[in-house]
């Protein structure tokens, strides 16, 4: 990606947000019986958040470093409770106690064939000129849930550490028992990396940022542009994700503080056992260079200045790994406006506000816009404005450990939860110009409808820009949707917070953001200064993204008619059995049957066609449509879960098992064709097929 002209940058501090007026070619979207009235309101709240005022609560909230747990934690979590309470939105903090660690003794060697010390680290990050850097309070690089211990082994070079490069290191016959695992990030979650790498047998995993992945290969590097400095370390989490997120003791049970400890559990499936290090490039390279062994595979080459070996001959690496494990204390900010005529019915809104240092990108870039899109409420409410359903706005705590304030929040209330009519999310707020949305597939024209309305600092509406940039952006980690002609809405996989409501509970859920060149993600350099140099200068998009959100969850909140599209639904889902049963064929799979699947998506598509059409010409009264529409998402909820990790119930998406991040469509199917098991495939189809035959009966229930 390319930054802005001058002029254009210069150009947005001038930006004043004066709102478009609908088209008169612009059809209103459907769901009210006056919209009209709507759009008044819609257009007072747009007047409202301020490019400014998000500027300054950015600024306070990533004045001090704020780890999830830490005094600096608990200061911001007072400080968004504050603000909600200012706005009118009756608020509570609401503490969990949650297994955490920190860091006590992180150390790596690196020993030459000759013994010689090639490197000790990790060093400090720091660049010339960096404002703070130097914070005491700044956490050592270190991994959320890394096992422990003092293992030395030679080293093995496993590029980005997925599965499929794993295989291919045992395909070369590289025996991965007792060796450390250097892997660059980049192609899954970090946690599945060293997932793999313990399955394999290794003893320990050095991950390290490559720069030909978010440093000086993709342009110049901090302070002198947005891209990763030679000492920049990525910290995070290495849970395995991908079996179940939250508190490690406690899956499916809302770790309260009056949670007593004989219901935990022990953490041992869901923490490594061995340790892992973040380390920097600068810190990489002399073991890489080092190397011996075959030259990498086609792909596996980086943008250091040698040759890439495997391994293992050549290095022989020292990892210490001691950990402060511990129960501590994380805060969730819940503020919320009653509902005047559906007060039950929720609509959900939420950013988390923990970092693993500053965080001004991710996640405070999103606490700003949310704070400003809580303004603009307080607006309206002082206007006289209610909205129809109960709004709750969210500020998460410890979602870098592994989603852990969401997920025991949505443990604590599933009960309440199965009348919330969506989740609006928004993590990384904006890092850059581009806006990026994903989605169920129902609610991915409403992301769209929201964008045509919010202008963009760039000139137009933020969709009209969002269209014509058809921006695919990496760092988004969503992927591609299909069976659609209008701009791209990602699908949901992991890697933050909506995965607790749409995956586990069944609430249709969004995420938003607006992204642009981000080499500093996770670092000490994660803050106010970058920010204000490369992401944002003028606050326009914490503005901007403000209305975006805001407006979600207002919309939502008054629809008459909930605003799910179904048949775009249905459309998707049929092609996802389709390129199942390819994949089955090409993979030689015999035995399984995909007719009864493929007939239940079908009638899942006419039920869907019907619904439309209700949704067009709804009666006067709408609850019954309305509930309908919503538990047809529920519908697709299992009870037993997906095979080996059955916290996650959703049969249509889920993280993938080997990626973490990234959407895996039908998964229980999917993930059965992928480990060839023809019996779990066949079990996985049928759970597919009652999941699509309940959904069409509850929207058929609707007529």
């Amino acid at each position: 990606m390319t930054r802005r002209p001058l002029a254009v940058v210069l150009s947005l501090s001038l930006f004043t947000g004066i709102v478009p007026a609908q088209s008169p070619s612009q059809a209103a979207p459907f769901g009210y019986a006056d919209f009209a009235k709507e759009s008044k309101i819609e257009a007072s709240f747009l007047a409202v958040p301020d490019a400014r005022l998000a500027g300054e609560a950015l600024q306070i909230l990533t004045r001090e470093p704020h780890l999830a747990a830490s005094p600096e934690d608990h200061k911001t979590a007072e400080y968004v409770a504050e603000k909600f309470r200012a706005a009118g939105l009756e608020t509570e903090i609401v503490p969990y106690r949650v297994r955490l660690n920190h860091p006590k003794d992180v150390r790596v060697e690196a020993f030459g064939a000759d013994g010689k010390l090639l490197m000790k680290g990790p060093e400090r990050e720091h660049v010339t000129g960096d404002p703070f850097e130097d914070d005491p309070r700044v956490v050592a690089p270190f991994n959320g849930s890394s096992g422990q211990g003092d293992v030395t082994g030679e080293a093995v070079y496993a590029n980005y550490g997925r599965l499929e490069d794993f295989d291919r290191l045992a395909a070369e016959h590289v025996d991965l028992h007792g060796k450390i695992v250097i892997a660059r990030y980049g192609g899954n979650f970090r946690g599945v990396k060293v997932m793999i790498a313990q399955q394999r047998g290794a003893a320990g995993v050095l991950i390290y940022s490559d720069p030909q992945d978010d440093g000086y290969f993709k342009g110049d590097a901090y302070p002198n542009g947005p891209w990763r400095p030679e000492s920049g370390v990525q910290r995070g989490s290495v849970q395995f994700l991908s079996l179940y997120p939250g508190d490690a003791e406690t899956p499916g049970v809302a770790s309260t503080l009056d949670l007593p400890d004989s219901a935990r559990k022990s953490p041992e499936g869901n923490e490594p056992k061995i340790p892992s290090i973040p380390i920097s490039y600068h810190d990489a390279a002399p073991i890489l260079a080092a190397l011996k062994g075959p030259g990498v595979p086609q792909g596996w080459q980086g943008a250091l200045p040698f040759r890439y070996h495997v391994g293992p001959s050549g290095v022989k690496v020292h990892l210490v790994s001691v950990q402060d494990y511990q129960r501590r204390i994380i805060w969730d900010v819940i503020g919320k406006v009653k509902g005047s005529d559906l007060p039950d019915e929720l609509v959900v809104a939420g950013n988390h506000r923990d970092a693993w240092v500053y965080g001004a990108v991710d996640p405070n870039s999103g606490t700003a816009a949310m704070l400003e899109s809580v303004h603009g409420i307080s607006t309206l409410l002082k206007q006289g404005w209610r909205p129809k359903r109960t709004l709750l706005f969210c500020s998460w705590d410890a979602e870098e450990e592994g989603l852990i304030g969401s997920t025991e929040w949505v443990e604590q209330h599933d009960k309440m939860l199965a009348s919330a009519v969506a989740y609006f999310n928004m993590d990384v707020g904006v890092s850059g110009p581009n806006f990026s949305a994903a989605a169920v597939p129902s609610l991915k024209q409403f992301v769209r409808e929201v964008t045509k309305e919010v202008p963009s600092p760039a000139g137009g509406t933020v969709y009209e820009v969002w269209k014509h940039s058809h921006v695919e952006d990496e760092a988004t980690w969503h992927t591609k949707s299909l069976a659609e002609d209008d701009v791209r809405v990602g699908d949901l996989g992991s890697g933050s917070d909506y995965t607790p409501f749409l995956q586990h509970v069944g609430v249709p859920s969004t995420d938003v953001g607006s992204n642009g060149p981000y080499g500093v993600y996770h670092s000490v350099f994660d803050n106010y200064a970058w920010f204000t140099m490369n992401a944002d200068p003028h606050f326009v998009y914490l503005q901007e993204m403000a209305r975006v959100f805001g407006l979600e969850a207002i919309r939502m909140a008054d629809t008459d008619v909930l605003p799910y599209d179904y048949p775009a639904y249905a459309r998707e889902i049929a092609a996802y059995v389709q390129a199942a049963k390819r994949k089955a064929s090409d993979a030689k799979l015999s035995g399984v049957d995909f007719a009864p699947a493929q007939a239940a998506a079908e009638h899942f598509a006419e039920a869907a066609k019907k619904a439309k059409a209700l949704q067009a010409a709804p009666p006067a009264d709408a609850a019954k449509l309305n509930h309908a529409l919503r538990e047809a998402e529920a519908a697709f909820i299992s009870p037993a879960g997906l095979p080996n990790r059955p916290w996650y119930k959703h049969t249509i998406y889920a993280p993938g098992q080997y990626t973490g991040y990234a959407a895996v469509v039908i998964p229980g199917v999917n993930e059965a064709i992928e480990a060839k098991d023809a019996p779990r495939a066949e079990e996985q189809l049928k759970a597919l097929t009652q999941a699509l035959d309940k959904a069409a009966e509850t929207l058929n229930g609707a007529e």
